[in-house]
């Protein structure tokens, strides 16, 4: 077993990695000859999303030479070791490819299968979220979720309403926003960022992969929210998750899962 890195000694490190796959990425954003080809699960890849994970996982190699690596687009290297690299190089593809900055770079580290670090970061409005147990920063300033704030105040985030159906219980999806003060589809990773920075209340995603979880637990968290499955259970090795302050988690979670007052 290596010696045991603090992850908040890895916040430059984990700030030089946004920023040079932000470079990258900002520089085909919004680019008229931008080709988009599709996977074998019909959503979007571009040249962009897997020359920004080339990029991070030479970067990451080239530091830690005995690190795992998980990342969407070129597979994993070493899933099984102390330390492993997940990495989302365009989580919001689809935004990309139309233009919209409501996507970005998701970086987290785990050890032992615990994520113990996680980046959010947005190359085109350049913000920049770090989440360690010991806090988030974004650009630098630590920031907090909204703790005050009730479910009919709230502003309530997705990413794909239509996908809820497909995964999770509509009804109580339905319930959830009838209730919350504003809803929006402002999502993708963005969303975590709005609400670990207290920009908004509620975030959730109905299915999700390993790949767009990791770096936003610790950010997440890091803020003082609480982020789970669906279902409340821990989001790592789940595939779906919900975000928000403490108080307003558990009754997000009473109603989505029908155990709340109707």
């Amino acid at each position: 077993m290596e010696e045991r890195l603090d992850p908040d000694s890895l916040r430059d490190f984990a700030a030089e990695l946004a920023e040079a796959s932000g470079r990258a990425i900002a520089g085909m954003f919004r680019h008229p000859d931008l080709a988009v080809e599709s996977k074998e699960d019909d959503s979007p890849v571009t040249v962009a999303d897997r020359y920004a994970e080339a990029l991070l996982r030479e970067r990451i190699l080239d530091r830690f030479p005995d690190h795992g690596i998980v990342g969407e687009e070129l597979g994993t290297k070493d899933e099984d070791a102390e330390y492993v690299w997940v990495l989302d190089p365009i989580d919001g593809t689809i935004s990309f490819v139309a233009g919209v900055p409501l996507f970005g770079t998701l970086i987290g580290l785990l050890h032992e299968g615990e994520p113990v670090l996680g980046v959010i970061h947005q190359p085109i409005t350049r913000e920049l979220a770090i989440g360690t147990a010991s806090g988030t920063t974004v650009n630098g300033e630590v920031v907090r979720v909204r703790e005050d704030r009730s479910l009919a105040e709230a502003m309530l985030l997705t990413t794909d309403p239509g996908a809820v159906g497909e995964h999770q219980d509509l009804a109580g999806f339905e319930s959830l926003w009838s209730r919350a003060a504003r809803y929006r589809g402002w999502g993708d990773c963005y969303g975590y960022l709005m609400v670990a920075s207290g920009r908004a209340d509620i975030m959730l995603d109905p299915i999700m992969h390993p790949w767009d979880i990791a770096a936003l637990v610790p950010v997440v968290r890091g803020a003082g929210g609480v982020i789970t499955t669906w279902e409340g259970a821990d989001p790592i090795g789940g595939a779906s998750t919900v975000a928000a302050a403490p108080g307003l988690h558990r009754e997000v979670m009473e109603i989505l899962n029908g155990t709340g007052a109707r």
